[in-house]
């Protein structure tokens, strides 16, 4: 019994006709087809059709060997199916997150890296609060992200990039704007825009710090649990706040930005769980001194 024997049968119990199938399903000649059925009524030792008042018809063997005949016809699909996927290589995937804000400095440079894999990889960007992109990292729902080193993820490693200085932000008509540089104790009487401790742990972290070692005792007026919230807060209540360089990539004209005196620095890190076994985060991972290097170049430091 041959395939093509499943094939004429199912097209005929299907059209109720030899003609129709032989000229509409199988194309060809109807004296052929009857012959390949007859060869396969006798291979089985049962008849399969009989002529009835309203045409062909399958007799109670020939509705059994049906069932079985689809089910096999299927199966045959699927296998040449399978067998197709098998001979093309798959799509590698790879889902890259980054601190909302540093998507402008360092997504050109990865989708530079990766230009020559573009059509065999489907690659999905996140953009995200760090400790949001850290439990991606841990649940494996993201392979690398651009964050800070959020130190309490377990099974994460951190590569770093560079650090960022922290820099004072505020309205472009505050009596501080005129100055080329914030002097820590100007900082003092400002209402102050403060970032969260969940959020933003580790910048809170670092201009804590900052403000302990100048002696300053500064409680925030307001609390940021974003970056877009910043920019508003300080636009609204002309406060200042105390945010990384790249913040800037999102600033509106209203806002402007000063560098601070001995302003404290945060650390942009790559991270990634230990245990992903990607092979495509392992190419970018071994591509990270070529990324640092264009972003640097492009950036001018």
């Amino acid at each position: 019994m041959e395939l093509r024997h499943l094939r004429y049968f199912v097209a005929v119990a299907e059209e109720g006709s030899f003609s129709v199938a032989a000229e509409k399903r199988l194309h060809t000649a109807q004296p052929s087809l009857s012959r390949q059925i007859h060869d396969l009524e006798l291979e089985l030792g049962v008849q399969l059709f009989v002529r009835g008042p309203r045409g062909i018809e399958l007799t109670p063997s020939g509705r059994v060997f049906l069932d079985h005949a689809r089910v096999a016809l299927l199966q045959v699909e699927a296998a040449a199916e399978a067998a197709r996927r098998a001979a093309q290589p798959e799509k590698s995937a790879i889902t890259i997150g980054f601190l909302t804000g540093y998507e402008m400095d360092w997504l050109p440079a990865v989708m530079n890296i990766l230009r020559g894999k573009l059509q065999s990889t489907e690659i999905t960007i996140r953009s995200e609060d760090s400790p949001d992109l850290a439990a991606g990292l841990v649940r494996g729902t993201i392979d690398l992200a651009f964050l800070r080193p959020e130190k309490h993820a377990a099974g994460l490693q951190f590569k770093l990039l560079r650090q960022d200085p922290v820099l004072a932000f505020m309205p472009s008509d505050h009596p501080l704007a005129a100055r080329s540089a914030i002097r820590p104790q100007d900082l003092a009487n400002e209402v102050y825009v403060g970032v969260s401790p969940v959020r933003a742990l580790v910048l809170r972290t670092a201009i804590e710090g900052f403000f302990k070692r100048h002696g300053l005792t500064i409680k925030p007026a307001h609390q940021a649990e974003n970056l877009a919230m910043a920019v508003s807060l300080i636009a609204s209540t002309g406060g200042i706040s105390l945010l990384p360089l790249y913040a800037q990539n999102l600033l509106p004209k209203t806002i402007i930005s000063r560098p601070i005196q001995g302003a404290p620095m945060v650390d942009l890190v790559i991270g990634y769980n230990e245990a992903n076994g990607s092979p495509m985060l392992k190419f970018l991972l071994s591509k990270l001194d070529e990324i640092k290097f264009q972003v640097s170049s492009r950036n001018g430091r």
